[in-house]
């Protein structure tokens, strides 16, 4: 595709997808866009809807890899090399995972592993590797997750593998270990000042105090948001989700900007001040995947989009966040979770030779197959109704080594595209063509 005709495709998909968002808050979009500017891998992670446009539309072998239900499974819908780390689970043990689901939706097996696939190729190229180091990455992701989906053919306890302390090694170990040093005191005395016995939310750049009516209609919203937990996850009402404070919060990543959300204080395990607990309330988004597929099945599913993140997170994820639920303001669906002391984002920073990202990716591929093959107890979802896995293989029966060949060509390939979009997107972006100026 000619660059000119590539800019025009770039520049009416974003708008496409963000020209409500960018009008409400412009400022939030200008800073979302000059963090994608700054290099290839954070362009992709700002252009979901840029990169499904691209695989709904293909018609070539990609369409005949997933069949006998493998075409219609929960997706994580963005799923890069940063959307991994800890978080302390249900059980009350820390687990390394896939994390931030505000994306999830039904479609392809592949969309995701082709999604990774590319993000890890970005990232072998910003690292210096050569073309073949970076292909034995992507196979060796690939094999994982094909692994695992073995694992979860041959086995009825869909629950029996999480990556944990116990079994974690080299980077995702040393994320967990820092998960376990970090205290719910230390968040709380970072986002909270003491006034008169009790805590209240700091008022800084990021938070804002709300009107009389907005608080109203925010507290309201709280309070409808706690029948959506599950009672096996409810804790005592009468103390636990006791309301303390709320205010406006921004201050997102990329893919959160001018989206409304709400940070809520609320009562925790008891009255010690350092069990406090802080919610997040934020507005949930159209996923990217549901602007190029049909979504009237979906759509007759859900009554918002804060309503299928929390469902989607559920058949996503064994044993979620006991506080994740959903309500909605002014007919706007939230998600609602939990802002835990306890996660820690994989940081590729130091990982740099490609033995030690064979060591990691290895983990992400299982844990890729974890959230497809395997959900929370408390997941009450029929939108997919049948055994994941053996519908991957059953679609993969005799040809998985052609799939890693045909995942390795493909990612490489469109990480290729992806950083010659990112050079045309600074372009459009600098002249004012993205639908907001650059100053």
């Amino acid at each position: 595709m000619a660059p000119t005709n590539r800019t025009a495709v770039i520049v009416d998909v974003l708008r496409d997808a963000f020209a409500p968002l960018m009008r409400a808050d412009p400022a939030a979009f200008r800073a979302k866009y000059r963090k994608m500017a700054r290099d290839p891998h954070a362009f992709y992670r700002g252009t979901a809807c840029l990169f499904y446009h691209d695989v709904t539309a293909e018609k070539d072998e990609s369409e005949g890899w997933a069949d006998h239900g493998a075409e219609r499974i929960w997706i994580h819908g963005d799923l890069h090399v940063e959307n991994f780390g800890t978080y302390l689970n249900s059980d009350g043990r820390l687990i390394f995972d896939v994390n931030d689901f505000d994306e999830a939706y039904v479609g392809r097996f592949t969309w995701d592993l082709q999604r990774f696939a590319a993000s890890l190729a970005l990232l072998g190229w910003q690292k210096a590797l050569p073309e073949d180091a970076i292909r034995k990455l992507v196979a060796r992701y690939v094999r994982s997750y094909l692994a695992q989906v073995n694992h979860y053919s041959g086995t009825e306890d869909d629950e029996d593998f999480a990556i944990r302390l116990d079994n974690a090694h080299g980077p995702v170990l040393l994320a967990l270990e820092a998960a376990r040093t970090m205290r719910r005191a230390d968040l709380l005395d970072g986002v909270t000042v003491m006034q008169r016995g009790t805590r209240k939310f700091v008022e800084d750049g990021s938070t804002r105090r709300l009107s009389r009516n907005e608080r109203s209609d925010v507290v309201a919203a709280f309070h409808d948001y706690l029948d959506t937990i599950p009672e096996s996850k409810r804790f005592d009402r009468e103390l636990f989700y006791e309301l303390r404070d709320v205010v406006g919060k921004t201050g997102f990543g990329i893919g959160s900007a001018g989206l409304p959300a709400y940070n809520v204080l609320v009562e925790g395990y008891s009255q010690a001040l350092d069990n406090d607990v802080v919610l997040s309330m934020k507005q949930a988004n159209v996923p990217a995947l549901s602007r190029f597929v049909d979504t009237s099945e979906v759509d007759a599913y859900f009554e918002h989009e804060g309503h299928r993140t929390a469902v989607s997170q559920r058949a996503l994820q064994v044993h979620t966040d006991p506080l994740l639920g959903h309500t909605s303001i002014g007919g706007v669906g939230y998600v609602v979770s939990e802002v835990s002391p306890y996660e820690v984002d994989l940081d590729w920073g130091d990982i740099n030779e490609p033995a030690d990202m064979r060591a990691v990716v290895d983990l992400l591929g299982r844990a890729t197959a974890k959230i497809h093959c395997a959900s929370d107890e408390d997941s009450k979802q029929d939108l997919v109704d049948f055994q994941v896995e053996e519908a991957i293989k059953t679609s993969l029966q005799g040809r998985r080594n052609e799939f890693v060949t045909w995942l390795c060509d493909w990612g490489i390939a469109y990480a290729e595209r992806v950083r010659e979009d990112h050079t045309l997107f600074v372009d459009a972006f600098r002249e004012g063509k993205v639908g907001i100026a650059a100053t």
